[in-house]
């Protein structure tokens, strides 16, 4: 099968490493696999590469003629089946198929941004939805909002496939939880420096832990600042705010990196504390590890982690954020090995590479 993969770029982030997955796994079963993106932010191109997976770039400012080029590039291909992630590829995916097409079309909700109901761009993008074969989310939260926005869609045409968790090259260590009493708690996040990440919440949130709490906690975020096509300035002005706060040494920052799963397995914990997301690798990949997770009430963590609430915080009150950081500082050894043996328990059932990888080829399979 002749499999195209459509994207924004190959940035550090969450839809493009799934779907950098995604076509691995593609590949691994015989197809022939290519990508096609539109910005030049090629962290994930040497995997590809690697896999000999060939990356095609339409590099183009004007949004009308960066249309009519991949339209050109995806009709022009030959291709049985095109996937797509995030919602102007989709709708870019979706168009090219006008007035007819051969190949099969499956379009990747991967956000649950809640401004998909305010935005009239963003509305019109899931209007388009009813010329896929198929709309999949990694979220019953994610459907549910789409089919608000857009009533006819079919729930016939809606999948829910949770993320790819792909852990084989780590060494998954049974979760040592007595040690960090003794040396503090080292938790682990990873993000783009992006206002929906919220770094400023957690500032925050720890302005508000007393000092015997901060003494027994540190946080690891790894993620890059870019601010094309993102015009986000919210990363120096957190930075400031840590100065201002006293918290340089409870946070320090590191650079998105390709080990960021070597890096999870030295921390004692995994956390992300964003305003939105559609399902975050982090947290699945977190658990798949064995580790205790901490997460903003989310996307569908709530029915991931619904055994015990107090791992969950509403993102915009830094109160909440701080209550489930002093939750788990809070927790013994027992404790916390029974949470993280949980959490790889909910992760070997929910996130198997093999039967994700095969639930999209069904997908384009269909008739």
């Amino acid at each position: 099968m002749k499999i195209l993969c459509v994207i924004d770029s190959l940035i550090c982030g969450g839809a493009q490493r799934q779907l950098t997955f995604l076509a691995e796994g593609f590949k691994e079963r015989g197809n022939d696999v290519s990508f096609l993106v539109y910005h030049d932010l090629p962290f994930y191109k040497p995997d590809l590469v690697r896999t000999g997976i060939p990356v095609n770039l339409i590099q183009e400012g004007n949004y009308l003629i960066r249309i009519i080029k991949m339209r050109r590039f995806i009709r022009r291909g030959n291709f049985d089946a095109v996937l797509s992630f995030l919602e102007a590829p989709g709708f870019i995916c979706e168009v090219s198929g006008f007035p007819f097409r051969k190949w099969k079309l499956v379009a990747g909700e991967r956000s649950s941004d809640p401004a998909i109901s305010r935005s009239l761009k963003l509305m019109v993008f899931r209007w388009f939805h009813l010329f896929a074969d198929y709309v999949v989310a990694n979220s019953d939260f994610n459907i549910s909002q789409v089919q608000k926005v857009n009533p006819l869609l079919k729930k016939t045409k809606c999948r829910l496939i949770y993320n790819i968790v792909h852990l084989n090259a780590v060494d998954r260590k049974p979760y040592e939880g007595n040690s960090i009493k003794n040396s503090g708690m080292n938790i682990l996040v990873a993000a783009r420096h992006t206002f929906t990440k919220n770094l400023n919440g957690l500032i925050e949130a720890l302005a508000l832990l007393d000092k015997e709490e901060l003494d027994k906690i540190h946080f690891h975020w790894y993620g890059d600042y870019i601010t094309e096509p993102f015009n986000d300035d919210s990363f120096p002005k957190a930075k400031n705010k840590i100065k201002d706060f006293g918290l340089d040494d409870k946070i320090t920052f590191y650079p998105a990196t390709e080990n960021i799963v070597m890096r999870m397995q030295e921390c004692d914990a995994v956390a992300l504390f964003s305003l939105y997301e559609g399902l975050p690798n982090v947290l699945c990949e977190g658990m798949a590890l064995g580790k205790p997770v901490i997460s903003s009430d989310v996307s569908d963590m709530k029915k991931i982690l619904g055994y015990d609430p107090n791992l969950l915080c509403d993102p915009y009150s830094p109160q909440s954020v701080r209550n489930a950081i002093r939750y788990l500082l809070k927790l013994d050894s027992v404790q916390l090995s029974r949470i993280a043996a949980e959490n790889k328990k909910i992760a070997k059932s929910k996130f198997e590479r093999e039967a994700i990888i095969s639930e999209y080829l069904q997908l384009f399979e269909n008739s």
